[in-house]
């Protein structure tokens, strides 16, 4: 299938346009990090509270976590466990006063926060009223209550240790969901004093943790392990695959994915978790799938018209050749992401973003500049070259001159040489007088 037909776009006219497109946001998304002072970290890398929650009811994943928007907390990551009642809440730092005050330190604090947020408008009023919830007090909090009402610590000891057994019996899960259950484990007037001082409230904590920061340095350090060697095996396969100039660009184009699609993570203030790292490894697979397609199409026009077409002109066709197939590619995942970021829910609204990104990114980048680098690598060789060869060119007509003078400057030197000895044979001999007689010089 092909969407267009003979395309003949010039892409390498606007190769330095798309690489000022791409610094301007790069240079941006850095900017944007030091403002922040940072990436906003989910718990994975920057710790936080874990905190186990068992409901009466079922309870809707949605409730939960608008429940927790009230508080700054709706970035938590919400797991539901099996096909109970249990939630599993990973709460990270906030940006809520009353909470940041806390520094998430304490895990009782924000336990505590949690639970008041997910109480309903009844519970909350009985709690108001001055009652107590049953299913969340404390062994110590139920035994100091009962002894208030008995007077005997030591029973109130021992009713308190019934009470906890049973809430966290296999069959409650820390919940009591009626007064009932507690008959034959304690007299029915201590039962009946219960039923007018507290209520059994909707949920229960069943488990309160600290992730602290060494695991999220750890995590760190693994995941930018992970994005190094990747790019690095890249590299390897593309060099030896086509050539190392394609293997170098294409390291350099997956580079610029990354540090586009943090910027626009930095941008929208975006969480970065566990999962978004694996969106980002997903974006380099993605759009070096789309660039060798490419760097196979210019290997094969190589071959063809490396003596016919210059290269930005051998680059445009090669990057034609492939458009139907980038566009449909490239279109069909695209709206497949998009509608998990629309309909997929909030926990994984941040990976979906991130791909959202690295697509468009990804396509963007596989034309204007792993074929961009390529382009103004090869027109500087070539450049190269020429100069090399009229500098050549140069020294061997300096040469011929510099003979040419020799044999011209012999020649003249030979010329007088012949002139001068010309002239000496056919010069007249000098006169010469006389000789006088032998007689005239004796009578002198």
């Amino acid at each position: 299938m092909e969407i267009f037909k003979n395309p003949n776009y010039k892409f390498m006219k606007s190769k330095y346009i798309a690489f000022v497109i791409s610094l301007s946001i790069i240079i941006a998304g850095a900017f944007s990090v030091y403002k922040n002072k940072g990436f906003n970290t989910s718990i994975d890398f920057a710790g936080g509270t874990l905190v186990q929650i068992n409901f009466m009811n079922d309870v809707p994943v949605k409730e939960v976590r608008d429940r927790l928007k009230n508080i700054d907390m709706g970035k938590s990551i919400i797991q539901k466990l099996g096909e109970g009642h249990e939630y599993i809440i990973k709460a990270q730092k906030v940006s809520s006063a009353d909470i940041s005050k806390e520094k998430m330190e304490n895990p009782d604090e924000v336990a505590n926060k949690i639970v008041s947020a997910l109480r309903t408008s009844e519970e909350k009023e009985l709690l108001k009223q001055g009652k107590f919830d049953l299913n969340t007090m404390e062994k110590s909090q139920i035994a100091s209550f009962l002894q208030g009402i008995i007077g005997d610590a030591d029973k109130a000891a021992e009713y308190a240790n019934k009470i906890a057994d049973k809430r966290k019996s296999k069959e409650n899960l820390g919940i009591i969901k009626s007064y009932d259950e507690l008959k034959g484990l304690i007299p029915d007037d201590i039962i009946n004093k219960l039923k007018e001082k507290t209520f059994l409230g909707r949920l229960s904590v069943m488990r309160v943790e600290v992730v602290g920061p060494q695991v999220g340095k750890d995590l760190r350090t693994k995941a930018t392990q992970a994005t190094v060697w990747a790019l690095l095996g890249m590299l390897i396969y593309i060099a030896f695959r086509f050539k190392f100039l394609f293997g170098v660009s294409a390291v350099l184009t997956l580079t610029h994915d990354v540090l586009i699609t943090l910027s626009f993570i930095s941008f929208f203030n975006k969480e970065i978790s566990l999962t978004v790292v694996a969106g980002i490894l997903t974006i380099v697979g993605y759009s070096l799938n789309d660039t060798i397609v490419i760097y196979d199409r210019v290997r094969t026009n190589l071959k063809k018209y490396a003596n016919k077409l210059g290269i930005s002109d051998l680059l445009d066709k090669s990057i034609n050749e492939t458009l139907s197939r980038t566009i449909i590619t490239s279109g069909t995942t695209l709206l497949t992401v998009l509608a998990l970021y629309i309909f997929g829910g909030e926990v994984i609204r941040d990976f979906a973003f991130t791909m959202l990104v690295g697509i468009i990114t990804g396509t963007y980048s596989s034309i204007y500049q792993s074929c961009a680098y390529i382009s103004i690598w090869e027109k500087r060789k070539q450049a190269k070259k020429e100069l090399k060869k009229k500098e050549s060119l140069q020294r061997i007509e300096r040469k011929k001159t510099g003979s040419t003078k020799t044999q011209n400057k012999s020649t003249n030197i030979s010329t007088e040489s012949n002139k001068v000895e010309q002239s000496a044979t056919t010069a007249p001999a000098p006169k010469r007088g006389k000789k006088k007689s032998r007689k005239k010089r004796k009578k002198k």
